[in-house]
């Protein structure tokens, strides 16, 4: 073919074509194998412009599969390969915003977006007063990436009711695989509770951030299987991922995950009956009351509890309420003792986000150490979603998470209310449920800092306010 015959708008595409075949032969001549991945990024920033959809699918499919990769000379962590798209993808949408600024404004101004924004900017100011400024700086960016792509993004994809299912199959579909090389490997280490801490590495640096996900998933499933309207193929499907989910979540050993699960369900009963609003807070308030009335009897029989988590599920059951002497659950009460002198000491600006899990070791007492603590204090984060933001951004970090629960339910509740499409009915609230279990979990744990548990988290919360910011 001559170049003269060839038509002018394709001549780019060969000349492109052309470049890449040398640019590659010369890498390979070279040894330079690591400039392979340019084109990769280069297309991928080309996709980013000219179908955002398709890069946004490719995060949500590859977010399960993601490897977290330490670079040991820069000593920055990121997760590969979403967190460098991620990144990507906030700055396109922000130069976006600025060239074109015709974002969905009823997204922006709905009360749990509004919330959201508060708790980012109230980051951003605990961050200028912060104890470890560099450690506050990455984690502030970190969570602005998360909540530009996982909520504001994202809730752009809910137009339609194929691109919603496909949302959620994306992301399922690949879980459901991690719980199988999972399950795999930890029958080749007898199914023991010593091996469920680390079985799912790489994709899940341990059990807990694996059972918060599943949880957050099982409602998912089990909607698509019992819910909604489709044919026998999908439903089979969907019933297999749901079965493989629950087995992944029993043999994890995760207690917050069962604990998550349990509330969870009670509460999405409540929600699916219809119960009166004033009947909800009465049982509220009597469950409250009841705790604090019979709190001395409570706690005596929690102290006389001395089964430990063991490969025995009843018995691993049972060692929840153990916190005399179980090393679980007693390091998780020092670390909350930690954070609390952390808060008592810097109560209105807190020590800065991220830097907990930096700081907490000289707030250790000696006499409430574990087996499993460490006087370096390199052990981790506060164990907490509401505890955490305490001791790092004051009382006004607190205030704003337990404000992101709240709008996060009722905006939920009205979500499911309102909407009339059976199958986004339930989705809805299989989506709120999920929510639930997070937020449950979160007394025991926190993983907003990490992509497998953001995506959900913010994803979720972003289809619940999509659907409550519509009348139909």
């Amino acid at each position: 073919m001559s170049w003269w015959k060839i038509n002018k708008d394709q001549r780019p595409i060969y000349i492109a074509g052309l470049a890449a075949a040398v640019f590659n032969v010369g890498v390979i001549i070279a040894e330079q194998y690591w400039a392979l991945l340019i084109p990769v990024a280069l297309l991928i920033v080309t996709m980013t412009f000219l179908a955002l959809d398709k890069v946004l699918y490719f995060v949500i499919f590859s977010t399960p599969l993601s490897i977290f990769y330490l670079d040991p000379t820069l000593h920055i962590g990121f997760t590969l390969p979403t967190e460098p798209l991620l990144f990507g993808i906030m700055l396109i949408f922000f130069a976006k915003l600025i060239y074109k600024g015709n974002f969905d404004l009823s997204i922006v101004r709905h009360p749990l977006s509004l919330v959201i924004m508060a708790s980012v900017l109230w980051m951003f100011v605990t961050t200028l007063t912060s104890a470890m400024p560099l450690i506050s700086a990455k984690y502030l960016i970190a969570r602005i990436w998360f909540v530009t792509v996982f909520f504001y993004v994202m809730s752009q994809l809910f137009y339609t009711l194929k691109r919603t299912y496909l949302f959620f199959w994306l992301y399922l579909l690949p879980l459901a695989a991690v719980v199988v090389y999972t399950i795999v490997i930890h029958a080749q280490w007898g199914f023991t509770k010593d091996a469920s801490v680390w079985v799912m590495f790489p994709f899940f640096k341990e059990h807990t951030s694996y059972g918060a996900v599943l949880a957050l998933y099982i409602p998912i499933a089990v909607a698509f299987t019992f819910s909604i309207k489709w044919d026998v193929n999908r439903k089979v499907l969907a019933g297999t991922v749901l079965l493989i989910l629950v087995a992944g979540v029993i043999l994890s050993y995760t207690r917050a995950a069962w604990v998550s699960l349990v509330a969870a369900g009670i509460a999405g009963f409540m929600i699916w009956i219809k119960l009166r609003r004033e009947i909800l807070y009465l049982i509220i308030a009597a469950g409250i009351g009841t705790l604090f009335y019979f709190q001395d009897d409570i706690m005596k029989r929690f102290e006389k509890n001395d089964v430990t988590s063991s490969d025995d599920l009843s018995e691993h059951v049972e060692s929840i309420s153990n916190i005399s002497t179980d090393p679980s659950n007693m390091e998780r009460i020092n670390r909350w003792k930690s954070a609390f002198r952390m808060f008592a000491e810097r109560p209105v600006f807190g020590h800065g986000p991220g830097t907990y899990m930096f700081l907490y070791a000289p707030y250790q007492k000696p006499y409430e150490k574990t087996i499993i603590s460490t006087n370096a204090g390199d052990m981790g984060n506060a164990h907490s979603e509401y505890i955490g933001p305490l001791a790092e951004q004051g009382v006004m970090g607190l205030v704003l998470v337990l404000l992101l629960v709240y709008f996060t339910v009722t905006t939920g509740i009205s979500a499911y209310y309102k909407t009339e499409d059976p199958n986004l009915k339930s989705m809805a609230l299989a989506a709120l449920i999920g929510l639930i279990t997070y937020w449950t979990h979160g007394f025991l744990n926190n993983f907003l800092d990490m992509d497998k548990a953001t995506l959900p988290v913010w994803g979720f919360t972003a289809f619940l306010v999509f659907l409550d910011s519509r009348k139909k």
